[in-house]
């Protein structure tokens, strides 16, 4: 592993920090970790108007699309550059995750599975941040089970129809176009009759139902589709050919999860000061605990930059660092409740910063089940890196048609 910038990397770092510092500003010493805006408030509203903003403003400045090829609007440059970035990205207050499912996402998935046609029309809006994605894959019944989806595609004449219901799709509600997962073999083993598709969310028969979370807000949304007609080029690598188009997806949805991380010693030392954490023993120690975790995700956002910056795709290290990141999240959460004590009972009004803390305890959920869930990650990890054995799967080479559901 290197823990130290090539002469080259560093000059990028200087390069990237000079052009944030004259063109945002840097971060305050305010809790930094916050909840979720509630759909179709103002306060959404204005979020997703600034963001689009400061997307525009990085594509204006080549900044936008690090890693994507040029004749895409990108900079053409490396992952470990798009890494160092977000690093020194990590350090300036700015509005930007409305883009995590299309530019982090969507956007790798067309770039490697695209035709030449899909990626000029979606790519460029997309790294504009003229167009906001959403992501249509878990269903009621078919969550950490991915592969057991029930959405129909039935192909009619030059269009699929779809019928189906989703679930926990964030940003549903204010997206242009999704990437969605439907079935259009029944009679093959579940894996293998699932096709990939972009969706126009605007296409009638789209219904999308804001879903209200414990943390009270309303985030993520059910979507059900009844006779949806999507242009058979709206298909994303071959029919019945997607799970392996979503697998690419999912690996870019664990390593944002993953590499999210923002540093919350310090929130946690001012919240300790203010309600007296710093003097119990208790409270010491998990306060170093946290201190040393933070530690660890460092190093293991380094292995995978090392991993990168040598030619290397990083594989099972995705599911480890997410692991180690959800579980860094729901210590935190419990630790700032605990610190705070009866107080973290307040509302946003009477108390924003006790409360974003609140957020954080109860938001934790959202990562440790999107993008394949804590236990998923965990057979990734033994099944690939540990060379344990695989879970006993008795549907795997049964017609999806035949399988009890």
């Amino acid at each position: 592993m290197d823990f130290d910038d090539t002469p080259e990397e560093a000059a990028f770092r200087k390069e990237a920090n000079t052009w944030l510092s004259a063109h945002a500003e840097p971060k305050s010493d305010r809790t930094l970790v916050r909840g979720m805006t509630d759909a179709f408030s103002d306060e959404e509203t204005l979020h997703v108007k600034e963001s689009k903003a400061w997307q525009a403003t990085l594509f204006e400045h080549g900044w936008a699309g690090i890693t994507w090829p040029t004749e895409h609007g990108g900079r053409g440059g490396s992952s470990v550059q798009q890494m160092i970035f977000n690093q020194e990205l990590a350090k300036f207050d700015i509005p930007q995750s409305v883009f995590a499912q299309g530019i982090g996402m969507a956007g790798p998935t067309l770039i490697h599975h695209g035709s030449p046609e899909q990626q000029a029309r979606f790519l460029p809006p997309m790294l504009r941040g003229d167009e906001l994605w959403c992501q249509l894959f878990s269903e009621p019944g078919a969550g950490s089970d991915l592969a057991a989806l029930s959405t129909k595609a039935e192909l009619d004449g030059e269009e699929y129809v779809v019928n189906g219901q989703k679930v926990w799709t964030s940003s549903a509600h204010y997206s242009d176009w999704g990437i969605l997962l439907a079935r259009t073999n029944a009679d093959v083993p579940k894996h293998q009759g699932i096709t990939y598709f972009l969706v126009d969310m605007r296409t009638p028969g789209i219904d999308v139902r804001p879903l209200r979370q414990i943390t009270g807000a309303a985030h993520f949304n059910e979507v059900f589709l009844t006779d949806v007609r999507i242009p058979k080029a709206n298909v994303v690598g071959e029919v019945n050919r997607g799970w392996g188009v979503t697998m690419t997806t999912l690996t870019n949805e664990r390593t944002l999860i993953g590499g999210s991380v923002s540093n919350p010693v310090e929130d946690l030392l001012r919240l300790a000061d203010r309600f007296g954490g710093r003097t119990d023993p208790n409270r010491r120690q998990e306060l170093a605990a946290t201190y040393i975790r933070m530690q660890l995700l460092k190093f293991l956002g380094w292995r995978v930059q090392s991993a990168v910056s040598k030619g290397k795709q990083p594989g099972p290290e995705s599911s480890v660092l997410k692991l180690a990141y959800t579980r860094q999240l729901s210590a935190i959460g419990d630790l700032g409740l605990s610190i705070a004590g009866a107080s973290g009972m307040l509302s946003d009004a009477d108390d924003p910063d006790v409360f974003a803390w609140t957020q954080t305890f109860l938001g934790q959920w959202a990562s440790r089940i999107g993008g394949g869930t804590d236990e998923v990650q965990r057979n990734i990890v033994a099944e690939r890196v540990l060379g344990l054995p695989g879970d006993i799967r008795v549907d795997k080479d049964v017609p999806f048609r035949s399988i009890p559901r």
